[in-house]
């Protein structure tokens, strides 16, 4: 499988001298990936997996000392080590946190390069008393989107390029592709970006199959939820998660807290809440009082969307006659608004992109704000027949016109331009991009100081 993250990954093998932590939820194919890149490169590496190697964990946790911890390391590995060029790729962190700690020692030793990859790191990270600044780069990694999805499946670089010039330059999109392509954005929704779920449908397209493997995913993530917290505040994270897809499918899609108890309120979930944050298993999009830039001045933390990380794990905790109707199989009047939002939540959180919501009595609900140059690009997502009308988004414009730029209605529809604002197909949300900063110097003069 093409993953995106896979540019970075060979840069910092052929260019970097820091160590490389490569962190994201559990499942979404780091370990793999991390092999796949070593290999290709013809990397001499040795892998130890904290989880499947406990006698080597307990050996390195009693180590302080830099060089012996090395030579601890090079007495375990299998076949000789090389200074100088081989790499140590320390697995399964989250079950030895304080390696971290220690980096930056081993990257000042120099015998070696080190890429550490685990799970619920944002937790674990929180605990670590130093993070060696400018000795290790972190990379957040997330599920398939829709795009590495589609070469995953077989449609070809060409039709991936194809796609995004037409996305650019707003042109329509040949009619036989765009619904060749619809009716791929279909099938992700059912299967969504789990390397294995992924893997699964290519081979058999068995849908019993695949929803066994989500339900074996979220399964494994409720038992992470026990196994790092003790039993009260685990309840709790788990009756978040189990509540984002009913939360979802209502019509105002804000996450209530009090629909969990009637008699708690945000502040005695909040830890439990962030903890899904952190462990990339839940997307929160902040609501912002002000359509203006930068957004984060006016987030209201105690307002938000929730979304799954993988949209078709979301699919899974729905009815199969959603599925149904999503492979056309049946004429269901079932409003898919809620796998449209939690894909683009995906999406542009997959792109480094931070979404926020906006809502008002005077202006209504805007799906989802992102900033670009300075200026606010407003979203709505259409998931019904009647994508023209969005009235919230004309109030907006009329609101904060200096402060708006480029409104889009993404839904089904192939593109084009209608008094001043883009329709898109749905599928073409991963390829808006932030605009990629300038480099300059800061004209300071300091000669006569």
């Amino acid at each position: 499988m093409k993953r995106i993250i896979e540019k970075e990954l060979t840069e910092w093998v052929d260019h970097e001298k820091v160590a490389l932590l490569v962190e994201g939820a559990r499942q979404v194919g780091k370990t793999y990936i991390i092999r796949k890149i070593l290999r290709e490169n013809n990397i001499n590496y040795f892998e130890i997996n904290f989880i499947d190697r406990p006698d080597i964990l307990k050996s390195l946790r009693t180590i302080d000392d830099t060089n012996e911890l090395i030579h601890t390391i090079e007495l375990y590995s299998p076949l000789p080590l090389i200074k100088g060029k081989s790499v140590i790729f320390l697995d399964e962190i989250q079950m030895f946190p304080e390696i971290i700690t220690k980096i930056k020692f081993l990257v000042d030793e120099g015998s070696y390069k080190y890429v550490l990859s685990g799970s619920l790191l944002g937790i674990e990270i929180k605990g670590i008393k130093s993070i060696p600044v400018g000795y290790m780069r972190i990379l957040r990694m997330y599920p398939m989107n829709f795009v590495e999805f589609l070469l995953a499946t077989g449609v070809k670089k060409e039709t991936i390029g194809y796609l995004e010039e037409c996305f650019n330059s707003k042109k329509p999109i040949d009619d036989v592709i765009h619904n060749k392509i619809l009716r791929l954005f279909n099938m992700y929704l059912i299967v969504g970006g789990m390397p294995q779920v992924v893997n699964i449908f290519i081979d058999t397209r068995n849908l019993y199959e695949i929803d066994k493997e989500q339900k074996n995913i979220i399964n494994t993530y409720k038992a992470d939820f026990s196994r790092y917290e003790s039993l009260d505040r685990k309840l709790r994270i788990i009756s978040i998660y189990d509540n984002i897809p009913i939360q979802l499918n209502k019509q105002n899609h804000k996450f209530v807290f009090n629909y969990l108890n009637k008699e708690l309120k945000f502040d005695r979930y909040e830890n439990s809440f962030l903890w899904l944050k952190d462990a990339g298993v839940a997307y929160p999009v902040y609501i912002a009082s002000e359509a203006k830039s930068p957004l984060i001045i006016s987030k209201d933390k105690n307002t938000f969307k929730l979304y799954l990380s993988d949209v078709g794990l979301l699919t899974s905790c729905y009815p199969f006659s959603v599925r149904e109707d999503l492979m056309g199989e049946k004429n269901n009047d079932y409003n898919n608004g809620a796998l449209f939002e939690n894909f683009v939540a995906q999406e542009l959180y997959s792109n480094g992109i931070t979404p926020y919501y906006y809502k008002s009595t005077k202006i209504g609900e805007i799906d989802f704000l992102i900033e670009y140059d300075n200026k606010i690009i407003p979203l709505e997502i259409k998931s019904e027949k009647e994508y023209r009308t969005h009235k919230s988004i004309d109030n907006l414009i009329n609101t904060y016109n200096s402060n708006i730029v480029n409104p889009t209605v993404f839904s089904r529809t192939n593109i084009f331009i209608e008094n001043g604002i883009t329709y898109a197909p749905i599928y073409l949300i991963g390829f808006l991009k932030q605009k990629e900063p300038k480099n300059f110097l800061i004209p300071v003069d300091i000669e006569n100081i």
